[in-house]
């Protein structure tokens, strides 16, 4: 990996990374009732065993000068997995985006209901929970958070998939590119530096 030094023109870069796969079975088939009681164990959910981060979120961690994560146990947990022994900043700004299913008939396993539920947010249906320009606004949020911290140095955040897709246009609009595409699985990365003149 190429270490970025930061110099007074030139901040760190800024890795985001997926948290480890959860230990949930999305295959449960729930009502839209019973998907409000599994997401709520979801984010109460550490990660399941005989999981290790991949050497290239290793590397970002060792040279994180700052390594942040949400308040939730799966992001705590993959920040600490990806940089043992070091001090996380945990904060609520980089919690995911909220996932209230529509009040759709019939049984689905959970991973549908997070389509569901998350097509039905992204259309303005919040069912009094945050909405999507409010998510909209904490992204513009966290990206600052980020943004401020890289000014010491390399930074590491563990968050979450879809949140972590709401910061990418905040980025892209301040001059932050992305330079490494990991995807959007468990565990994979994209990693961002400041070059305003592309």
């Amino acid at each position: 990996m190429t270490r970025t030094k930061p110099t007074p023109d030139l901040p760190g870069s800024i890795t985001i990374a997926r948290h480890g796969r959860p230990d949930m079975d999305r295959k449960t088939r729930v009502d839209w009732r019973g998907y409000e009681d599994w997401w709520a164990d979801y984010d109460r959910a550490g990660l399941a065993p005989e999981q290790a981060p991949p050497p290239e979120l290793i590397a970002a961690g060792q040279e994180a000068r700052v390594i942040f994560a949400s308040t939730l146990p799966r992001a705590i947990e993959t920040a600490r997995e990806a940089a043992p022994g070091r001090e996380i900043v945990i904060d609520p700004v980089f919690v995911e985006a909220p996932l209230p299913p529509p009040t759709l008939p019939g049984q689905f396993p959970a991973h549908t209901w997070n389509v569901f539920a998350r097509t039905a947010w992204w259309c303005g249906m919040a069912r009094g929970q945050e909405s999507r320009r409010q998510a909209e606004l904490r992204a513009e949020a966290a990206a600052a958070r980020l943004i401020e911290a890289a000014q010491s140095g390399p930074v590491l955040l563990c968050a979450h998939g879809w949140f972590n897709r709401m910061m990418r246009p905040v980025l892209r609009s301040l001059g932050w590119r992305c330079v490494r595409d990991g995807g959007d699985y468990y565990w994979t990365h994209r990693r961002y530096e400041f070059r305003p003149d592309r």
